[in-house]
């Protein structure tokens, strides 16, 4: 399993706009192109130094290749809207993650 993760510090100015967005939109469109099964928001708990508020998205997906399909074919598109919406205002680095193992508490 491949964790497709997005981290995003957003601009005060937007961050109500932006979360909005990301809430009833952006990430609706990524899981409708077919590649994650799965994704989830969370917010950075660290406080940065330029400011703003910080989140991150981990999208799951089966595989490297879905994940460079997703690339290819629905990436450009999709962050072309966010930087039409936000453009400056929010700055994003991505980072994929390779699924090692899970492990759960025992009650």
């Amino acid at each position: 399993m491949i964790v497709y993760n997005v981290t995003s510090n957003i601009d005060e100015s937007i961050h109500e706009k932006w979360l909005q967005w990301m809430q009833g939109k952006h990430i609706n469109d990524v899981l409708a192109t077919g590649k994650f099964t799965s994704a989830r928001l969370v917010k950075v708990l660290v406080d940065e130094e330029m400011g703003g508020h910080t989140y991150a998205v981990q999208y799951t997906t089966d595989s490297k290749e879905t994940l460079d399909r997703y690339y290819a074919e629905d990436a450009p598109r999709l962050r072309e809207e966010g930087l039409r919406l936000f453009a400056d205002k929010m700055l994003a680095f991505r980072t994929e993650l390779e699924v090692m193992a899970d492990y759960f508490s025992v009650e």
